[in-house]
């Protein structure tokens, strides 16, 4: 049986954007074996509760869930469905980062996406928002859609 081609795939991580206040944008590269990649062009992983370390002067992904595709269910234990992923940065981005780091700020993966054959994450560095700030936003949100609710009935 023929499989569809991958289409463009990109793997957000939704909560991300509510939960941090984003300060700068990176764009990574990641290291990962055959049968993840093939399951990442599909779309099967999930970034949800994924964070970036550093060790060692490198940047790791912890947590980025790889589901496996049906052809290679046996290649993927769960142990390695979750494992630490080394990300490929420039030395003077990877410097900018962990002087962020050191600052206070957060570093968290906002995307997976394909470039050309190669998949790539897109990490942030970012201030966690407090639970007021985030009712806050939650509000604005709501009044901005009413207020776009009754413009449009009175059109």
């Amino acid at each position: 049986m023929k499989q569809k081609k991958p289409t463009r795939s990109t793997i957000t991580n939704k909560k991300a954007r509510f939960d941090y206040d984003i300060k700068t944008e990176y764009l990574a590269g990641i290291v990962l074996n055959g049968p993840e990649t093939k399951s990442l062009r599909f779309s099967r992983g999930s970034l949800r509760g994924a964070f970036v370390t550093i060790k060692n002067g490198e940047a790791w992904l912890n947590n980025l869930q790889i589901m496996p595709m049906n052809t290679n269910a046996a290649h993927l234990t769960e142990d390695q469905q979750t494992r630490a992923r080394k990300l490929l940065l420039k030395r003077r981005e990877l410097a900018d980062i962990i002087a962020a780091k050191d600052q206070g700020n957060a570093i968290v993966p906002l995307a997976l996406l394909t470039k050309g054959r190669y998949i790539k994450v897109r990490i942030a560095t970012a201030k966690g928002k407090k639970a007021y700030d985030k009712r806050a936003k939650i509000k604005e949100r709501d009044t901005h859609r009413d207020a776009k609710r009754d413009l449009k009935k009175y059109q």
